[in-house]
């Protein structure tokens, strides 16, 4: 047991939390930048130091936010619990009875036994400084208690002042946004069953004018696949922080007496500008044991090359041809299915449709095998066309909350995943599939907002019990497969999450392949996600989703950076473009081990024309450079861009390493550095950096640099 005045210093991989026991209410006096092994008496002292002072108009004591904040406590602001039994037993007020500590985690136990309840705070440091925090609350009473919020919360230095996060649509997720941390909150809600292609992955909140490189910014991510709430907040009594929860809907976590509730967790980082922040995300799911270890396959999916029009011979050929530029995973994306000939009907009638495969899927599956890749086949086993057998047989397997159906969404409803005989029927049919066919990949689609979502007409609220029953499929899916792959799409990139990415391989980052568009996408996606988890494919030269002409050059350095693929009717290519391919598929898969383990760079330029980025090798010997130019430019030729993130002490040989080399106009004269043996120290890139080619807009260069 810890003495009253006693604080808690969890230090680790760059960061340290200090938690302060000896106030009215344990609080975190320090989460960021590491303490050093400072004396037990400076960290009380330390502790002391940021405790509050009484003030006018105010209450005696002011209170002061907590790990577990309550309005009982006196706290104004938005509070880590909210509760009631029907209507009563509102005033929550947790005392701390235990704490438990280790290295570099904390437990503190709390109860109330007025309103017979207790808690657990959950707080730890992980290798790379990222940290993890969540409450736990149990009903101790004899009636059923109503939880409404639980969400923990991590303090802000008073000088993080500048917030950044994120929104967008279906084709254009993660499209950032900034504004001033003002007083008051600055919230963010999802109540689509998802996080939403207008989500915010990331919030973060630094000092004024904070970029990739440098600022110190500190941010907050919540691992969950459900409703969510997540929020910034500045008090006048001097507190600013950021929490985040799930977002229950009315009624819908009633406890049980005896039962208990935990929180998502929510992860917090920080750094000295964002890619610093990024790589504690990235080097501490790298370390998870089931993080996909062997090289990313080079993917072609068949989508946008025949769409609903499943025909053997055509896609017989176009694995011949995806084979024969190096493509090492093919997956057959949707229209497979009974009923399934556009997107109207057999949704939930996972057998092969015999009309289309009279042989089952046994004639393109082997092929793919016996040409050497790996077959990978589409699902969508939450939905539900209501024009389809399962849906006549089990209508009450919909999630509904009255006798009506909710508002339709590409002519699909959310099939009830929470049902046990739900379940076990597509746990059940798609096991058969996978018993059946050679399947090494699933491409696991959710292409609806949860809507409405309920278990029936004056039925309870579903969406925290499909959450948790989509989790559980997928790991009983995975147990029972070992060594299947599972990708999270949902209608493109709306489910975004460490939750989901806790238990499949990769993510679609957006239906949206267009390369331009991809830019801020990819970007903002790896301030959480790392690169090789994200799915970034090499697009056909008319776009499908915006309808703009884009260059081969710059489709394939924008998808160099994560997990190569390839979204296109590779049948239709000359000879010319299917070697250009091909090279790119050989310099993904030589910068791909790169792509795994490095940091990622994203050089904060002066040019809106430009994006320079890159990914460095943990040990600094090697790294690849984008430079993409989005724009013509004012200046031409361009300024210097740096290249940072490399040793400053060691010397490297930089090269350009596009396939088919920079792409010039007859009136250019060549680059000059570019047809030399050039060699420059990794300071004199960070610092001076290189001259970019001269470039039309929709054009990119790849850059090679190798120790010397």
């Amino acid at each position: 047991m810890l003495e009253p005045d006693d604080v808690v210093h969890l230090r680790r991989g760059g960061t340290s939390l200090l938690l302060d026991l000896g106030d009215t209410v344990p609080a975190i006096a320090h989460w960021g930048e590491d303490l050093g092994a400072a004396p037990d008496e400076t960290l009380r002292s330390l502790a002391v130091a940021s405790r509050l002072q009484r003030v006018s108009g105010g209450l005696d004591q002011t209170a002061r936010l907590g790990v577990l904040t309550t309005g009982a406590s006196g706290w104004l602001g938005t509070p880590s619990f909210e509760g009631h039994r029907d209507g009563r037993d509102i005033s929550a007020l947790f005392t701390l009875d235990r704490v438990e500590t280790s290295a570099h985690a904390a437990a503190l136990e709390f109860t109330d036994a007025e309103m017979q309840l207790s808690a657990r705070v959950e707080l730890s440091v992980g290798a790379t400084g990222l940290v993890r925090t969540l409450i736990t609350v149990r009903n101790d009473g004899d009636t059923d208690y109503t939880v409404q919020a639980l969400q923990p919360t991590l303090p802000l230095p008073w000088d993080a002042t500048e917030i950044l996060d994120t929104t967008g649509r279906h084709l254009r997720e993660r499209s950032a946004q900034r504004h001033e941390l003002t007083f008051g909150t600055h919230l963010r809600e999802s109540r689509r069953g998802r996080p939403g292609a207008d989500a915010t992955l990331l919030l973060a909140a630094g000092v004024p004018g904070f970029g990739f490189e440098r600022g110190r910014v500190h941010g907050i991510h919540l691992a969950w696949s459900g409703n969510a709430r997540t929020f910034a907040e500045r008090t006048p009594t001097g507190e600013a922080f950021l929490g985040a929860g799930e977002l229950y809907l009315p009624g819908e976590i009633r406890l049980a007496p005896g039962e208990e509730i935990a929180s998502p967790e929510v992860l917090g980082s920080w750094g000295d500008g964002l890619d610093a922040l990024a790589a504690r995300f990235h080097d501490e799911w790298r370390a998870r044991p089931q993080h996909p270890r062997r090289p990313r396959p080079i993917t072609l999916n068949t989508w946008e090359a025949v769409y609903f029009d499943h025909r053997l011979p055509k896609l017989i050929a176009l694995a011949d041809a995806a084979a024969e530029i190096g493509v090492e995973r093919y997956v057959l994306d949707d229209g497979w299915f009974r009923h399934r000939r556009d997107d109207t009907a057999g949704l939930g009638d996972w057998y092969v449709d015999d009309t289309v495969w009279p042989e089952g899927l046994h004639p393109i599956a082997d092929h793919v095998v016996a040409k050497g890749m790996e077959f990978g086949l589409w699902f969508e086993p939450e939905m539900v066309n209501p024009d389809s057998d399962l849906a006549r047989s089990h209508p009450d397997w919909l999630l509904h909350g009255r006798t009506q159906l909710p508002p339709s969404a590409r002519q699909q409803q959310v099939l009830n995943l929470a049902h046990p005989e739900a379940y076990a029927y597509i746990l059940e049919v798609i096991s058969a599939i996978l018993a059946e066919y050679p399947i090494s990949y699933i491409k696991w689609d959710h292409n609806r907002d949860l809507v409405d979502a309920a278990s029936g007409p004056g039925g309870a609220g579903q969406v925290h019990a499909q959450t948790l029953a989509v989790y559980r499929l997928i790991d009983e899916l995975k147990a029972a497969h070992p060594g299947l792959e599972i990708e999270s799409c949902a209608s493109g990139g709306a489910r975004v999450d460490l939750g989901i990415l806790g238990r499949t391989d990769r993510i679609w980052t957006s239906d949206c392949l267009d390369p331009v568009e991809r830019l801020e996408n990819q970007r903002y996606t790896a301030l959480v996600v790392p690169p090789e988890m994200m799915g970034m494919h090499l697009t056909t030269p008319h776009v499908h989703s915006t309808g703009r002409t884009v260059s081969l050059t710059l489709s394939g350095a924008v998808a160099l950076f994560g997990h190569f693929g390839i979204e296109w009717d590779v049948t239709t290519l000359s000879d010319t473009d299917a070697a250009v391919v091909g090279d790119w598929v050989a310099l993904a898969k030589r910068v791909r081990p790169l792509v795994a383990t490095g940091r990622v760079v994203n050089v904060d330029v002066a040019d809106p024309g430009l994006d320079v980025r890159g990914v460095v090798a943990a040990d600094a010997a090697s790294a690849f450079f984008t430079i993409a130019q989005t724009q013509t430019l004012i200046s031409s030729p361009a300024g210097r861009v740096r290249l940072p993130g490399l040793d400053p002490e060691r010397t490297y040989r930089v090269r350009v390493a596009t396939p088919g080399g920079i792409v010039q106009t007859p009136a250019q004269s060549p680059l000059v550095w570019a047809h030399h043996d050039t060699v420059l120290t990794g300071r004199q890139l960070a610092l001076v950096g290189v001259r970019p080619p001269v470039q039309n807009p929709q054009q990119a260069t790849v850059i090679e640099i190798t120790a010397a």
